[in-house]
């Protein structure tokens, strides 16, 4: 296991008291720029860093004193010195990338810490992911803290993953150097009925004094939620709307709102602090899932705090809620979140705090982004051929495969269907009536065929199901490695011949994402690691989902980014309804339903 791990403040104690006392040069000096105060929402004009060992030994108006013949000189030229936005609950996974070109890929946005929860190739590879993910983002120039991962599966019962985390998991990874934490607590049910499985991992983490991550999924905010808050969650990121940011921070939980890519979850809860004037401790920004198209073209946590200021939130309150927020929620005060002596040297430069144009990024004392260009190496781990070879159908798939039997005689059926919702997470439970040809049930204008198909033990099973929303026209078929948080395939089509094509197509390649149209490959995301990441470029990979995406606008699909949809119809903790390899799920009432409702 790697030890890169940064000098603590003790071990650097030394050298920044000499530096301050003015006994000894600063490393690096930064001068001259509007000091942006978190802890006591200042702005403070015409101050100076200086830093020695990555780390901030003093701030104030003239480092000149600690100033020597080989000290860099900064010119902040009167720009505003920000923390180095951190990022409180994120899937490395989402972005399609490993650790390491994740960190390439957002450190020229600002973001310099991220707390991360790998429970997606915990579903795949077990404990053994969770550390290949661990090892890597310690190897990196910024701060990537990992949440040991709690559900996998996320809903026991109700799904099968290619491993499980057991609490003696999470045991061990509590003493793993970069462990922050337990990732969400998804199993919200398991916590509020006392599951002692859940209350073990939650322990665990308790008594290694380490944050326990929440996820409570359902509106309702009775005693079931009551009880989840007993059980030791201590922060919340599914919240929707003002309501449920207010029951979180009253119940001494972080509201945690969230702006991925297709989740929009800020504008509805902000509204607590900017209309209804909650302390603002409580709140935190952060992303959750984003894609690589996002990261390339949009941004990170630069992209979350502009939204949020956009909604109507004071700039430097936004600010506190992507730095010392995060760093007080997880222990971590005096380590990150903000510009004063002993923390991290993590500090942005920035000629507007409302648009936030990300000019210069420090990272541990040294420049490591500037003008939108990576200025600093991202090492790669290893990956063993075990990470790789993830895919497993058991045998070549045809349509048959896909094919869903009505009941003997009956011309028409209604059918339980997922529901898409534009930029939310959750779904909704609908019913259809859908048209039987020849013995099987058909999908319409309105609905298509959802497909999961089991890929960790090559069992050859393959749940099929029926969705609406994606607007899919023509015959086509889009499949996915990535589906959260099993992780088997979701395959979704409007023609079982397509469907079993791409299926086949993601097993040749070793996972993916793949989009068929009559019987041509429309565009491919290969994703050879555990079938979630790639370990090229954030540019490359963006480029080719953004193909995926002109495929599936081509095919007819005009929602907002479609494709963190797609991914999600297998996640068995939000309601209110998924797909799993055991059948079909309804969240509200975590039991499986049948997809045929009534034949007539």
């Amino acid at each position: 296991m790697s030890e890169n791990i940064f000098p603590s403040w003790p071990d650097s104690a030394p050298k920044l008291i000499d530096v301050a006392a003015g006994r000894a040069p600063a490393d690096v000096v930064i001068r001259q720029g509007i000091w942006v105060n978190v802890h006591t929402r200042e702005q403070l004009p015409a101050h100076d860093i200086a830093i020695v060992a990555g780390r901030i030994a003093y701030v104030g108006s003239d480092a000149s004193y600690c100033t020597g013949p080989d000290t860099q000189i900064i010119e902040a030229k009167g720009r505003y010195m920000i923390p180095g936005l951190c990022d409180a609950h994120m899937h490395i996974e989402s972005g399609m990338l490993t650790p390491a070109e994740f960190a390439r890929a957002v450190i020229p946005h600002g973001t310099t810490s991220m707390f991360t929860d790998p429970h997606e190739i915990a579903n795949v590879l077990g404990l053994d992911g969770v550390r290949y993910m661990h090892d890597e983002a310690l190897m990196q120039p910024v701060n990537i803290f990992t949440q040991m991962p709690s559900c996998a599966p996320s809903a026991p019962g109700l799904e099968t993953t290619g491993h499980e985390i057991t609490p003696e998991d999470v045991v061990e990874a509590m003493e793993w150097p970069g462990i922050i934490g337990l990732g969400e607590m998804m199993n919200f049910p398991g916590v509020a009925g006392a599951d002692p499985k859940m209350l073990a991992e939650i322990a665990a983490t308790q008594r290694a004094g380490k944050t326990v991550g929440g996820h409570y999924a359902s509106p309702d905010l009775g005693p079931d939620f009551a009880a989840y808050v007993a059980g030791g969650p201590a922060d919340d990121h599914e919240g929707t709307c003002e309501a449920d940011a207010i029951a979180r921070v009253r119940q001494g939980m972080r509201s945690m709102m969230r702006l991925g890519s297709a989740w929009y979850d800020i504008e509805s809860q902000i509204t607590a602090v900017t209309e209804k004037g909650l302390d603002p401790r409580s709140f935190i920004l952060c992303t959750d899932d984003c894609h690589s198209g996002t990261l390339v073209n949009d941004g990170h946590m630069n992209r979350v705090v502009r939204h949020a200021i956009a909604c109507g939130c004071d700039p430097v309150v936004a600010l506190q809620m992507a730095t010392i927020n995060t760093a007080t929620h997880f222990g971590l005060e005096r380590e990150i979140g903000s510009i004063t002596p002993g923390r991290r040297a993590d500090v942005i430069l920035t000629s507007d705090l409302r648009e936030l144009p990300i000019e210069v990024v420090i990272a541990r004392g040294r420049i490591v982004a500037e003008s939108g260009s990576i200025k600093v190496d991202c090492p790669h781990f290893d990956w063993p051929a075990s990470a790789r070879g993830t895919v497993h159908l058991g045998s070549e798939l045809t349509a048959k495969n896909f094919e869903l039997a009505a009941p003997e005689g009956a011309n028409v059926v209604t059918a339980n269907v997922i529901g898409v919702v534009e930029n939310q997470a959750p779904t909704k439970a609908l019913q259809a009536e859908l048209p039987v040809q020849d013995g099987l049930v058909e999908g319409t204008s309105e609905v298509c065929q959802i497909a999961l198909v089991e890929r960790h033990r090559g069992t050859g099973g393959v749940t099929n199901a029926f969705v609406s929303g994606f607007g899919y026209t023509g015959k086509m078929a889009m499949a996915s490695t990535v589906a959260h948080d099993s992780h088997h395939m979701i395959v979704v089509g409007t023609d079982r011949e397509q469907m079993a094509l791409a299926a086949n197509r993601l097993a040749e390649v070793g996972g993916g994402v793949t989009l068929f149209c009559e019987g041509a490959e429309q565009a491919l995301v290969e994703l050879p690691i555990a079938g979630l990441m790639s370990d090229s470029p954030a540019t490359d990979v963006a480029a080719k989902a953004e193909q995926l995406g002109e495929a599936m606008q081509a095919c007819g699909c005009s929602l907002n980014n479609a494709y963190m949809q797609h991914s999600l119809l297998a996640l068995v903790v939000i309601p209110e309804l998924r797909i799993s390899d055991l059948g079909l799920v309804d969240v509200r009432t975590f039991q499986k339903i049948p997809v045929i409702e009534a034949a007539q």
